[in-house]
Formats: structure tokens, sequence, C-alpha cells
């Protein structure tokens, strides 16, 4: 798994306990699985249709350096099906695992739309193609 963004968690992400806020975590998570997806299927009208099970494992607290690793697990014909880790850099600790993030492909109309992706691109694969 490629962990592609990192977040320094701050006082306004705590929730009362003085840890991470759960909801503060998911909405990270959703923007990393959105913007993976819209790279991967090269349009910005994506949306996020279905996440499996949210399993906390442990948590950070303020000061601590997370990152947010997103793999492709597969590619349906308007979707794309990622799996999400968090980890703690400072204690090595998984924070949560997400094992299903479904993203669907639009069109400009808001309707689900075929994207013809069959295996992950990176920015110099499409370089060489052209």
């Amino acid at each position: 798994m490629k962990f592609h963004t990192r977040k320094w968690i701050k006082p306004e992400d705590l929730n009362p306990n003085g840890t991470l806020f759960g909801g503060r975590l998911l909405e990270w998570i959703d923007e990393e699985a959105a913007l993976y997806a819209i790279v991967q299927l090269e349009n910005n009208h994506v949306v996020t249709k279905y996440i499996t099970e949210i399993d906390f494992k442990s948590s950070a607290k303020e000061g601590d350096i997370i990152e947010i690793g997103i793999e492709v697990v597969k590619f349906g014909a308007t979707s794309i099906t990622l799996r999400c880790e968090v980890r703690n850099m400072m204690t090595r600790e998984t924070i949560i695992t997400i094992e299903k993030i479904v993203m669907v492909n639009l069109d400009s109309k808001g309707n689900s739309k075929i994207h013809n992706k069959t295996r992950v691109e990176f920015v110099s694969d499409r370089l060489n193609d052209k």
C-alpha cells in the first residue's frame, strides 16, 4: 500500500477526550479516496457510493503525524473499489482500516459513466502513451 497523504494532528482535530476526532479522520479519508479516484479515472465527477465497516484500532493525539494509504482493490465498469489504512507515524500503530470504499464515475448530469480503466496508471504511464 502506498501512503499518499500525511496530516499533522492539531487542536481543532481533537474530540473532547483529547484524541483524534473520528469524523475528522473520515472526512480526510473520503477526500483522499475521491482524489485518488479522480486521478485514476481522469474525471473530476466522482462520488462515494459505499464504505464498509470502519474499524478503529488506535488513535492519535495532538502533535502526532498520521499517514493515509489507499490501494485499488478492483475496477468496475463505472466504479473503482479502494482499500484504506491510516497509521500513526509517531507510534507506528494502525489507526483505522477500511476494506472497501466504492467510488463511482459520473457524467456531467450525475449519471454513472463507464470509465474503461482496468489497471492503476501513473502519470509517467500516461506521458509515455502520448
